[in-house]
């Protein structure tokens, strides 16, 4: 490979990683809950990304391969704080709850109260249900992200999908899809958990 082949595609991975920087902290967010956590965690994944790009073998699988250095990068912050013992247990209760401003009250209740019940889900379940729900990965994209059996996948989100049923039943006018299909639906022009998240996150 010539010099300046090399130094071409170096600039087209670079100019990618970058676009990609809004979506991963969308995602960095629905885990965390916490803008500067998200903004290191982003952070630190393009730095391990730029330092790393020959290890991706397919440019394709780009996107997958920035999820995954994501989620490494939430383990190592969750077990610098001593609370990823279990992943599928782990219950951060005290996360804060939305930080986006008022821009209607019934819009923004009906995000206050759905980002709240996905923040109180444990940690495991929490990153399998935004990866399926609000990135539309395929269960196989989201083993192989978090490094987890497909079975492992399937029971989070049939249990994750339940609790938020659960938690928001006659609660908001948003529907969350019943274990076992993707994505998640709003009902009376609601958004649904994956819309909430692009339009305020």
């Amino acid at each position: 490979m010539s010099l300046l082949s090399f130094f071409g595609r170096t600039r087209q991975f670079e100019s990618q990683v970058a676009e990609s920087r809004s979506r991963l902290w969308r995602l960095a967010y629905a885990w965390c809950h916490s803008r500067h956590v998200a903004d290191d965690l982003v952070q630190d994944t393009l730095a391990k990304a730029l330092v790393r790009h020959n290890q991706l073998r397919d440019p394709a699988a780009l996107s997958g391969w920035l999820c995954s250095i994501l989620a490494n990068c939430w383990h190592d912050h969750l077990r610098s704080r001593k609370e990823a013992t279990d992943i599928d247990d782990v219950d951060e209760c005290e996360l804060p709850e939305s930080e986006q401003p008022d821009d209607g009250y019934a819009q923004n209740e009906i995000v206050r109260r759905v980002r709240q019940a996905v923040a109180l889900l444990p940690t495991g379940q929490r990153e399998v249900v935004t990866l399926v729900d609000l990135e539309e990965m395929s269960y196989a994209e989201v083993a192989t992200t978090l490094d987890i059996p497909i079975g492992t996948v399937m029971s989070r989100l049939s249990r994750a999908r339940t609790t938020l049923r659960d938690k928001l039943k006659d609660r908001t006018t948003c529907t969350v899809a019943p274990a076992g299909t993707a994505g998640t639906t709003g009902t009376t022009g609601t958004a649904g958990t994956a819309a909430i998240y692009r339009l305020h996150g």
